[in-house]
């Protein structure tokens, strides 16, 4: 049995979960060390975020476009 990609989409708000998990780490964060390290995941999260959502925009004019043209 082949396991099923995920979409842009799914990955995306993976990514805005993490996000918004790190953030939340971050205010139970026992030093100052370990909330650092919580907050460059999560800017990291969410900057994945945003590449996703590009690539999603352009997934959805390219399909646009292919539609256009058939």
């Amino acid at each position: 049995m082949t396991k099923k990609e995920p979409t842009t989409r799914e990955m995306r708000l993976k990514q805005r979960e993490r996000a918004t998990e790190e953030h939340k780490a971050v205010d139970q964060s026992m030093t100052k060390d370990e909330a650092d390290t919580h907050e460059r995941r999560a800017s990291k999260s969410a900057y994945l975020e945003r590449k996703l959502a590009e690539r999603e925009r352009s997934e959805r004019e390219a399909a646009a476009e292919d539609d256009t043209q058939h």
